[in-house]
Protein backbone atom coordinates (compact mmCIF):
# COMPACT_ATOMS: atom_id res chain seq x y z
CA UNK A 1 0.00 0.00 0.00
CA UNK A 2 1.11 3.61 -0.65
CA UNK A 3 3.66 2.38 -3.18
CA UNK A 4 5.21 -0.21 -0.85
CA UNK A 5 5.54 -3.82 -2.02
CA UNK A 6 7.47 -6.88 -0.78
CA UNK A 7 8.82 -7.65 -4.27
CA UNK A 8 9.95 -4.24 -5.45
CA UNK A 9 10.60 -0.58 -4.76
CA UNK A 10 8.59 2.22 -6.32
CA UNK A 11 10.57 4.48 -8.65
CA UNK A 12 9.76 8.15 -8.19
CA UNK A 13 12.70 9.80 -9.96
CA UNK A 14 11.73 8.89 -13.52
CA UNK A 15 10.92 10.89 -16.63
CA UNK A 16 7.47 12.61 -16.40
CA UNK A 17 6.37 11.12 -19.74
CA UNK A 18 7.28 7.64 -18.57
CA UNK A 19 5.45 8.29 -15.32
CA UNK A 20 2.19 9.18 -17.08
CA UNK A 21 2.28 6.39 -19.71
CA UNK A 22 0.95 3.66 -17.33
CA UNK A 23 -2.16 5.80 -16.83
CA UNK A 24 -2.66 6.06 -20.59
CA UNK A 25 -2.07 2.35 -21.18
CA UNK A 26 -3.71 0.76 -18.15
CA UNK A 27 -3.09 -2.86 -19.09
CA UNK A 28 -0.05 -4.84 -20.19
CA UNK A 29 -1.83 -6.01 -23.32
CA UNK A 30 -2.17 -2.31 -24.27
CA UNK A 31 1.60 -1.88 -24.01
CA UNK A 32 2.98 -5.00 -25.68
CA UNK A 33 5.94 -4.51 -28.02
CA UNK A 34 6.80 -7.56 -30.11
CA UNK A 35 10.20 -8.39 -31.54
CA UNK A 36 11.29 -11.33 -33.67
CA UNK A 37 14.76 -12.40 -34.65
CA UNK A 38 16.36 -15.48 -36.14
CA UNK A 39 19.01 -16.87 -33.80
CA UNK A 40 21.87 -18.70 -35.53
CA UNK A 41 22.32 -22.12 -33.97
CA UNK A 42 25.88 -22.92 -35.06
CA UNK A 43 27.61 -21.00 -32.21
CA UNK A 44 25.27 -22.62 -29.68
CA UNK A 45 25.85 -26.10 -31.14
CA UNK A 46 29.61 -25.51 -31.05
CA UNK A 47 29.43 -24.46 -27.41
CA UNK A 48 27.31 -27.52 -26.50
CA UNK A 49 29.77 -29.82 -28.31
CA UNK A 50 32.76 -28.20 -26.60
CA UNK A 51 31.20 -28.60 -23.17
CA UNK A 52 30.11 -32.16 -23.96
CA UNK A 53 33.76 -33.05 -24.56
CA UNK A 54 34.41 -31.84 -21.01
CA UNK A 55 31.63 -34.04 -19.67
CA UNK A 56 29.09 -31.22 -19.20
CA UNK A 57 25.73 -31.62 -20.93
CA UNK A 58 24.07 -28.37 -22.01
CA UNK A 59 20.73 -27.86 -23.73
CA UNK A 60 19.38 -24.83 -25.56
CA UNK A 61 17.20 -23.95 -22.56
CA UNK A 62 20.29 -23.57 -20.36
CA UNK A 63 21.92 -21.16 -22.78
CA UNK A 64 18.80 -19.14 -23.55
CA UNK A 65 17.97 -18.66 -19.88
CA UNK A 66 21.56 -17.86 -18.94
CA UNK A 67 21.58 -15.13 -21.58
CA UNK A 68 18.25 -13.80 -20.36
CA UNK A 69 19.46 -13.64 -16.75
CA UNK A 70 22.68 -11.90 -17.83
CA UNK A 71 20.94 -9.29 -20.00
CA UNK A 72 18.48 -8.42 -17.22
CA UNK A 73 21.42 -8.09 -14.83
CA UNK A 74 23.39 -5.84 -17.19
CA UNK A 75 20.35 -3.81 -18.29
CA UNK A 76 18.51 -3.42 -14.95
CA UNK A 77 15.64 -1.34 -16.34
CA UNK A 78 14.42 -4.56 -17.94
CA UNK A 79 13.73 -5.75 -14.39
CA UNK A 80 11.13 -3.09 -13.67
CA UNK A 81 7.37 -3.65 -13.63
CA UNK A 82 4.15 -1.64 -13.66
CA UNK A 83 1.23 -2.13 -11.34
CA UNK A 84 -1.60 0.23 -10.34
CA UNK A 85 -0.14 2.98 -12.52
CA UNK A 86 3.22 2.94 -10.72
CA UNK A 87 6.63 1.78 -11.90
CA UNK A 88 8.72 -0.41 -9.58
CA UNK A 89 12.17 -1.94 -9.73
CA UNK A 90 12.23 -5.59 -8.76
CA UNK A 91 14.20 -6.84 -5.76
CA UNK A 92 15.60 -9.88 -7.58
CA UNK A 93 15.79 -11.50 -11.00
CA UNK A 94 13.14 -14.19 -11.47
CA UNK A 95 12.53 -16.42 -14.49
CA UNK A 96 9.40 -18.57 -14.82
CA UNK A 97 8.84 -21.54 -17.11
CA UNK A 98 6.70 -24.65 -17.49
CA UNK A 99 7.83 -28.25 -16.98
CA UNK A 100 5.76 -30.85 -18.82
CA UNK A 101 5.54 -34.06 -16.79
CA UNK A 102 5.22 -36.19 -19.88
CA UNK A 103 5.03 -35.88 -23.67
CA UNK A 104 1.33 -36.61 -23.94
CA UNK A 105 -1.87 -34.59 -24.13
CA UNK A 106 -2.96 -35.84 -20.71
CA UNK A 107 0.30 -35.10 -18.88
CA UNK A 108 0.08 -32.27 -16.36
CA UNK A 109 2.29 -29.19 -16.13
CA UNK A 110 4.25 -27.63 -13.30
CA UNK A 111 4.95 -23.91 -13.21
CA UNK A 112 8.40 -23.09 -11.88
CA UNK A 113 9.96 -19.78 -10.86
CA UNK A 114 13.70 -19.54 -10.28
CA UNK A 115 15.43 -16.68 -8.48
CA UNK A 116 18.80 -15.28 -9.53
CA UNK A 117 21.09 -12.53 -8.28
CA UNK A 118 22.49 -11.69 -11.73
CA UNK A 119 26.01 -12.76 -10.78
CA UNK A 120 25.51 -16.36 -11.96
CA UNK A 121 27.65 -18.05 -14.59
CA UNK A 122 26.02 -20.29 -17.18
CA UNK A 123 27.05 -23.31 -15.08
CA UNK A 124 25.19 -21.97 -12.03
CA UNK A 125 22.10 -21.24 -14.15
CA UNK A 126 22.26 -24.77 -15.56
CA UNK A 127 22.50 -26.24 -12.06
CA UNK A 128 19.39 -24.37 -10.90
CA UNK A 129 17.39 -25.39 -13.96
CA UNK A 130 18.40 -29.05 -13.75
CA UNK A 131 17.58 -29.23 -10.05
CA UNK A 132 14.14 -27.66 -10.57
CA UNK A 133 13.31 -29.92 -13.52
CA UNK A 134 14.43 -33.03 -11.64
CA UNK A 135 12.27 -32.10 -8.64
CA UNK A 136 9.17 -31.35 -10.72
CA UNK A 137 9.27 -33.65 -13.76
CA UNK A 138 7.92 -36.85 -12.19
CA UNK A 139 4.16 -37.37 -12.19
CA UNK A 140 3.55 -37.20 -8.44
CA UNK A 141 5.66 -34.05 -7.87
CA UNK A 142 3.90 -31.04 -6.38
CA UNK A 143 5.78 -27.80 -5.76
CA UNK A 144 4.51 -24.84 -3.75
CA UNK A 145 2.82 -23.30 -6.79
CA UNK A 146 0.99 -26.56 -7.55
CA UNK A 147 -0.20 -26.80 -3.95
CA UNK A 148 -1.41 -23.18 -3.91
CA UNK A 149 -3.35 -23.75 -7.16
CA UNK A 150 -4.86 -26.92 -5.69
CA UNK A 151 -6.01 -25.05 -2.58
CA UNK A 152 -7.54 -22.22 -4.64
CA UNK A 153 -9.41 -24.63 -6.92
CA UNK A 154 -10.67 -26.94 -4.17
CA UNK A 155 -13.80 -24.82 -4.01
CA UNK A 156 -16.86 -24.04 -6.17
CA UNK A 157 -16.28 -21.84 -9.22
CA UNK A 158 -17.91 -18.78 -7.62
CA UNK A 159 -15.53 -19.04 -4.66
CA UNK A 160 -12.53 -19.39 -7.00
CA UNK A 161 -13.61 -16.21 -8.75
CA UNK A 162 -13.90 -14.41 -5.41
CA UNK A 163 -10.50 -15.65 -4.18
CA UNK A 164 -8.70 -14.71 -7.40
CA UNK A 165 -10.42 -11.32 -7.42
CA UNK A 166 -9.28 -10.73 -3.83
CA UNK A 167 -5.70 -11.69 -4.73
CA UNK A 168 -5.75 -9.25 -7.65
CA UNK A 169 -7.08 -6.45 -5.44
CA UNK A 170 -4.48 -7.07 -2.74
CA UNK A 171 -1.73 -7.22 -5.36
CA UNK A 172 -2.87 -3.96 -6.95
CA UNK A 173 -2.49 -2.14 -3.64
CA UNK A 174 0.73 -3.85 -2.53
CA UNK A 175 -0.98 -5.88 0.19
CA UNK A 176 -0.49 -9.36 -1.24
CA UNK A 177 1.53 -11.47 1.23
CA UNK A 178 5.12 -12.14 0.23
CA UNK A 179 4.73 -15.92 0.41
CA UNK A 180 2.06 -15.80 -2.33
CA UNK A 181 4.23 -13.55 -4.51
CA UNK A 182 7.16 -15.93 -3.99
CA UNK A 183 5.01 -18.86 -5.15
CA UNK A 184 3.36 -17.04 -8.05
CA UNK A 185 5.07 -17.66 -11.42
CA UNK A 186 3.24 -14.60 -12.74
CA UNK A 187 5.22 -12.28 -10.44
CA UNK A 188 8.45 -12.62 -12.38
CA UNK A 189 11.01 -10.70 -14.42
CA UNK A 190 10.45 -12.88 -17.47
CA UNK A 191 8.53 -15.93 -18.61
CA UNK A 192 10.29 -18.28 -21.04
CA UNK A 193 8.66 -20.96 -23.15
CA UNK A 194 10.69 -23.61 -24.94
CA UNK A 195 8.50 -24.67 -27.85
CA UNK A 196 11.59 -26.02 -29.57
CA UNK A 197 11.51 -28.96 -27.15
CA UNK A 198 8.13 -30.05 -28.52
CA UNK A 199 9.06 -29.20 -32.14
CA UNK A 200 6.72 -26.20 -32.22
CA UNK A 201 7.16 -22.73 -33.74
CA UNK A 202 7.92 -19.73 -31.55
CA UNK A 203 4.97 -17.48 -30.72
CA UNK A 204 4.39 -13.90 -29.65
CA UNK A 205 2.95 -14.81 -26.26
CA UNK A 206 0.78 -12.20 -24.57
CA UNK A 207 1.86 -10.64 -21.28
CA UNK A 208 -0.33 -11.64 -18.36
CA UNK A 209 -2.29 -8.76 -16.87
CA UNK A 210 -2.20 -10.61 -13.56
CA UNK A 211 1.06 -10.38 -11.66
CA UNK A 212 4.08 -8.38 -12.78
CA UNK A 213 5.56 -10.21 -15.79
CA UNK A 214 7.14 -7.66 -18.13
CA UNK A 215 8.92 -9.94 -20.62
CA UNK A 216 7.81 -13.08 -22.45
CA UNK A 217 10.53 -15.00 -24.30
CA UNK A 218 9.65 -17.75 -26.78
CA UNK A 219 12.02 -20.10 -28.63
CA UNK A 220 10.82 -22.35 -31.44
CA UNK A 221 11.90 -25.31 -33.56
CA UNK A 222 15.03 -24.64 -35.59
CA UNK A 223 15.17 -25.06 -39.37
CA UNK A 224 17.60 -24.73 -42.27
CA UNK A 225 17.34 -21.31 -43.92
CA UNK A 226 19.29 -19.33 -46.52
CA UNK A 227 21.57 -16.83 -44.73
CA UNK A 228 24.23 -14.39 -45.86
CA UNK A 229 27.83 -14.97 -44.75
CA UNK A 230 30.71 -12.87 -46.06
CA UNK A 231 28.62 -11.76 -49.01
CA UNK A 232 27.61 -15.30 -49.92
CA UNK A 233 24.24 -17.01 -49.53
CA UNK A 234 24.67 -20.25 -47.60
CA UNK A 235 22.44 -22.66 -45.70
CA UNK A 236 22.30 -21.90 -41.97
CA UNK A 237 20.59 -23.48 -38.99
CA UNK A 238 18.22 -20.88 -37.52
CA UNK A 239 16.03 -20.86 -34.42
CA UNK A 240 13.13 -18.37 -34.30
CA UNK A 241 12.97 -16.27 -31.12
CA UNK A 242 10.03 -14.00 -30.24
CA UNK A 243 10.14 -11.50 -27.37
CA UNK A 244 7.18 -9.51 -26.02
CA UNK A 245 7.95 -6.56 -23.73
CA UNK A 246 5.88 -4.17 -21.63
CA UNK A 247 6.99 -0.84 -23.15
CA UNK A 248 5.79 1.26 -20.21
CA UNK A 249 8.87 0.76 -18.02
CA UNK A 250 11.51 0.60 -20.76
CA UNK A 251 11.98 2.93 -23.74
CA UNK A 252 12.70 1.60 -27.22
CA UNK A 253 16.30 2.82 -27.35
CA UNK A 254 17.18 0.98 -24.14
CA UNK A 255 15.42 -2.20 -25.21
CA UNK A 256 17.00 -2.28 -28.69
CA UNK A 257 20.48 -1.86 -27.19
CA UNK A 258 19.77 -4.66 -24.70
CA UNK A 259 18.45 -6.94 -27.46
CA UNK A 260 21.53 -6.33 -29.61
CA UNK A 261 23.78 -7.33 -26.69
CA UNK A 262 21.64 -10.42 -26.05
CA UNK A 263 22.08 -11.46 -29.69
CA UNK A 264 25.86 -11.15 -29.26
CA UNK A 265 25.70 -13.39 -26.18
CA UNK A 266 23.90 -16.11 -28.12
CA UNK A 267 26.40 -15.70 -30.96
CA UNK A 268 29.18 -16.33 -28.41
CA UNK A 269 27.81 -18.36 -25.44
CA UNK A 270 31.31 -18.75 -24.01
CA UNK A 271 31.01 -15.18 -22.69
CA UNK A 272 28.53 -16.56 -20.14
CA UNK A 273 31.06 -18.94 -18.58
CA UNK A 274 32.37 -16.37 -16.12
CA UNK A 275 30.41 -14.90 -13.22
CA UNK A 276 29.34 -11.25 -13.42
CA UNK A 277 31.16 -9.76 -10.45
CA UNK A 278 29.91 -6.17 -10.73
CA UNK A 279 26.26 -5.33 -11.35
CA UNK A 280 25.44 -2.02 -13.07
CA UNK A 281 23.32 0.59 -11.35
CA UNK A 282 19.69 1.35 -12.09
CA UNK A 283 19.81 5.02 -13.11
CA UNK A 284 16.73 7.19 -12.73
CA UNK A 285 16.06 10.64 -14.13
CA UNK A 286 14.28 13.03 -11.80
CA UNK A 287 11.85 15.76 -12.83
CA UNK A 288 14.64 18.32 -13.07
CA UNK A 289 16.54 16.15 -15.56
CA UNK A 290 19.37 15.16 -13.24
CA UNK A 291 20.36 11.53 -12.69
CA UNK A 292 20.10 9.47 -9.56
CA UNK A 293 21.88 6.14 -9.32
CA UNK A 294 20.38 3.40 -7.21
CA UNK A 295 22.50 0.37 -6.46
CA UNK A 296 21.04 -2.80 -7.96
CA UNK A 297 21.93 -5.42 -5.36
Amino acid sequence: MFGLRPDGKRLKGIDPIQKIVPHIMNHRYDAQNMNHYDCRCEPIDDFIKEEQEKGVSFRYMHIMMAGLVRIIATYPRLNRFVINGRIFKRNSINISFVVKKGLSATASDSLIKLEFTGHESIYEVKEKIDKAVLENAHLDANNGTDKLARVLTFTPNCVIKLLVGTIKLLDKHGMLPKFIIDLSPFHTSAFITNLKSIKGPSVFHHLYDFGTTGIFFSMGKESLEPVVEKGQIVVGKVMPVDIVLDERFCDGFYFVNALNVLKKMYANPSCLRDRLEELPEDVEVDNAGSHKARKNK
